[in-house]
């Protein structure tokens, strides 16, 4: 099979989880062509968009929030979205890139391309089989608008709330959000403590920001440091965020550790006994396939903010909106041992934990009835 996976960089969840599947496709012997489809149009235009994405949310995240409340109220109207609008713009270069390649099949982890796929069928263009994969816990504003033929979501709780927004049962499949192997391989806690060069007789508690880096990070640190820095080691993983690297090992560098973009981390997920992070749709994924106790804090307003109930309500994670007030209350809770493990079996009880192999084997399944049928 040759499959076409389709990405944006406005954060890296949707990339991460687009490598995921290609990955587990390349591995069961399928050729695949990873694109953002932007980059069709020259690479100037795909970095505008997404710095732009990046940009607003780091800067002015209630700006965000307000944009995403917007999208939930223009959703209603019985016109397109200016988001369509936009992108069926990038239809005849797209159209041109599938008509000069072979494909058997389309996939997307963004809903950019996946409008653009829409724009290209409703002109009744020769479009291969269309896949969009949620990558948050909500059906985020304009996926009604999009009309591809399978539907995969992060978990069967929210099949509901995409069939309320009208996307036909039949096209959904509630197969998880894709993650990498190191994600989802059992390890010994010890064993990956002793690779990592960490303590085995230490609590550690490990926070992440996300390249992004909201989240109050800085506040955050400061606050576990305060609290547990004698009888705790804090791990601060910053990604590709520099800037805020550079704050941190200038503010903290002497009382825990910071990283930079690191290729390991399932490994500091699975040696933790607490995990800190913003509640992105792929790293709240990430830390529940692995099982981990899990803390968010402070989300980005609109999808994060849906993860972060999602995740809250199902006994997943303890949501923290005001650090300064809620953070060591919720972290004490889950330094204790039984708390730790049930929120662990909630995890692994609604969150699927092969998915990019399960959506691999969804796409072969339609092919093979394809090749049948036809």
């Amino acid at each position: 099979m040759d499959a076409l996976m389709l990405t944006c960089g406005t954060g890296g969840g949707h990339n991460t989880a687009c490598a995921a599947v290609a990955e587990a496709m390349a591995a069961r012997g399928h050729a695949v062509t990873t694109l953002n489809p932007y980059t069709l149009k020259n690479d100037q235009v795909a970095e505008v968009i997404d710095k732009a994405y990046i940009l607003l949310a780091q800067k002015a995240p209630n700006a965000f929030g307000a944009a995403y409340k917007l999208g939930d109220v223009y959703r209603k109207l019985p016109f397109p979205s200016p988001v369509y609008q936009l992108n069926r713009q990038m239809e005849p270069v797209l159209e041109r890139y599938i008509e000069e390649h072979h494909f058997d099949a389309v996939v997307t982890t963004h809903l950019f391309p996946a409008e653009i796929l829409t724009s290209m069928k409703r002109r009744k263009t020769s479009v291969p089989r269309t896949y969009f994969i949620a990558t948050d816990y909500a059906c985020i504003p304009f996926t009604e608008e999009t009309d591809l033929d399978r539907y995969i979501i992060p978990a069967k709780e929210l099949t509901a709330e995409f069939m309320g927004r009208g996307i036909d049962r039949e096209r959904i499949r509630p197969l998880g959000i894709p993650v990498r192997p190191p994600f989802y391989q059992r390890e010994d806690r010890d064993a990956v403590r002793e690779r990592l060069g960490l303590p085995a007789d230490r609590k550690i508690i490990l926070v992440a920001g996300g390249s992004i880096g909201a989240g109050h990070i800085q506040q955050v640190v400061g606050i576990l440091l305060d609290r547990y820095g004698p009888s705790a080691d804090i791990i601060v993983v910053c990604g590709s965020n520099r800037d805020l690297e550079e704050d941190l090992r200038a503010a903290f560098g002497q009382r825990c550790t910071v990283l930079g973009f690191t290729d390991q981390m399932a490994d500091y997920m699975k040696a933790c006994d607490l995990y800190l992070s913003r509640p992105g749709g792929l790293s709240s994924t990430e830390a529940a396939v692995v099982g981990t106790a899990l803390v968010h804090i402070t989300p980005i307003p609109g999808c994060e903010t849906s993860n972060m109930h999602f995740f809250a309500q199902n006994g997943m994670s303890l949501a923290v909106n005001a650090p300064e007030h809620e953070l060591t209350d919720a972290c004490d809770r889950l330094l204790e041992e039984g708390a730790r493990e049930r929120m662990i079996e909630c995890q692994h009880r609604v969150i699927p934990n092969h998915a990019a192999g399960d959506i691999c084997a969804l796409l072969e399944e339609d092919y093979a009835r394809n090749k049948t049928s036809g």
